[in-house]
C-alpha cells in the first residue's frame, strides 16, 4: 500500500476557546509538497442510547445555536480532562436525565467530521433504567427529555425529525445490532 501520511512541519493555535481549539498546521505531503492543515481539535465525547424494558428510548430536545433550531438528540456531553469513557456517559445520563443504568454496552466510535476536527464520539447502550433524580444541567443548558417507543425513533430519522450524526448513528446502530439475522457481537462496558 502506498503511504499517504502527511507529516507535521510546524503548527499554531489560531484560536483558542473554552471547548475548541482551532489550528493550522504546515505539513509536507506524501509527494514532498508542502500543505496547510486548518483543524479544531476537540476533546472527545459520549451518546448514550437509554433504552427502557417495554422497547421505548430516552431522547432528549434542545435548542442548538448554530443552526438556530431545536433538535431531537440522545444524552450525550464531552470528556473530561482523564475521565474514561464509561464514566462519561455514566455522568452525563444521569445528568442530563436524571436516570442511571444497570446495564452499559459500548457500541463504537464515530469520527463526526474527519476532514476538519478530531472530535470522536464513543457511543453506548445504557439499559436498566431507574430514575435517581431529578437533572442537574449546567448553567446555560436547557433540555426537555421525551420518551418515544424505538421505531417512532428510527421514523424520526427515516422522516428528518432526528438529522444529529451521533443520533442518528446510535439509533441506527443498536438496530443492526438488534434486528433479527444480524450479528449480535455485544461487548458489555
Amino acid at each position: 500500500m502506498k503511504d499517504l501520511t502527511e507529516h507535521f512541519i510546524a503548527g499554531e493555535v489560531v484560536f483558542d476557546g473554552k471547548l475548541l481549539k482551532v489550528h493550522r498546521d504546515e505539513v509536507r505531503l506524501p509527494d514532498g509538497t508542502h500543505g496547510v492543515r486548518e483543524y479544531i481539535r476537540h476533546p472527545g465525547a459520549v451518546a448514550v442510547v437509554p433504552l427502557f424494558e417495554d422497547g421505548t428510548v430516552l431522547l432528549e430536545r434542545q435548542f442548538r445555536y448554530p443552526h438556530r433550531r431545536e433538535f431531537i438528540e440522545v444524552p450525550a456531553g464531552k470528556l473530561e480532562p482523564d475521565e474514561p469513557h464509561l464514566e462519561t456517559a455514566k455522568r452525563e445520563l444521569l445528568e442530563e436525565t436524571g436516570y442511571s443504568a444497570g446495564e452499559w454496552t459500548r457500541l463504537g466510535v464515530i469520527h463526526t467530521a474527519i476532514a476538519y476536527t478530531n472530535e470522536g464520539i464513543d457511543l453506548f447502550v445504557a439499559r436498566k433504567l431507574e430514575k435517581r433524580r431529578a437533572a442537574q444541567l449546567d448553567a446555560g443548558e436547557f433540555i426537555e427529555t421525551l420518551i418515544v417507543r424505538f421505531d417512532e425513533a428510527l421514523a424520526m430519522v427515516r422522516d428528518g425529525r432526528i438529522t444529529d450524526a451521533k443520533s442518528v448513528a446510535a439509533l441506527l446502530w443498536v438496530q443492526l445490532l438488534h434486528e433479527p439475522g444480524s450479528p449480535r457481537k455485544r461487548r458489555t462496558a
